[in-house]
């Protein structure tokens, strides 16, 4: 099984200049709150800094945490407009997440969950500092990474959640912030 077949990447999606632009206002206009979230009655503190922003009515949890939802900015609306334009798929959701530097990290996870709906389609939009976007085979545990650079849009297809689970580890060396927005498409209950 090859998760290539299952990704796909579009460099320069937004060119060095527009992708430096953009990360500078997200990051002075979000509203970074100090996450944390609860496993089994502990509280941890989230290793990156995070904001939900959602169509009204759609609400969104993984975990059984579930994030405080914020309307759209007139900036990630103009991003939502351009991913989906390009891709020719509405979202109604995304995920912005703050790489503050190389300590910040993602564990193993896939976008699988129920709100999700059985075939999550993701597209994730990477600015700022290079990281490494690592994957790993659920059954054969086969393992890849690939390089994300500013301005960089990763589509991940249904097949990818179900098949294989993905990462930003840390970096220790990278110094430099990264921001991504994850676009999603929650399905509402019947």
């Amino acid at each position: 099984m090859n998760a290539n077949k299952e990704f796909r990447i579009i460099e320069d999606f937004y060119d060095a200049t527009e992708s430096d632009h953009i990360y500078r206002l997200l990051l002075q206009e979000q509203n970074w709150p100090d996450n944390s979230y609860s496993v089994a009655g502990r509280l941890f503190e989230l290793p990156r800094l995070q904001t939900w922003h959602a169509d009204p009515g759609i609400s969104y949890s993984y975990s059984n945490n579930l994030l405080q939802t914020q309307p759209w900015t007139p900036l990630l609306a103009d991003i939502r407009q351009k991913v989906e334009l390009f891709l020719s798929f509405s979202f109604n959701a995304v995920l912005v997440n703050l790489y503050r530097n190389g300590q910040d990290y993602v564990g193993w996870h896939a976008d699988n969950e129920a709100d999700l709906g059985e075939q999550p389609y993701i597209a994730s939009l990477t600015l700022g500092a290079t990281r490494q976007f690592a994957f790993r085979q659920k059954k054969t545990a086969e393992c890849g990474s690939v390089l994300l650079r500013s301005g960089t849009l990763l589509t991940m297809q249904p097949a990818f959640q179900h098949h294989w689970l993905h990462s930003i580890p840390a970096e220790p060396h990278v110094t430099q912030g990264r921001i991504n927005l994850t676009f999603r498409k929650v399905i509402l209950p019947q």
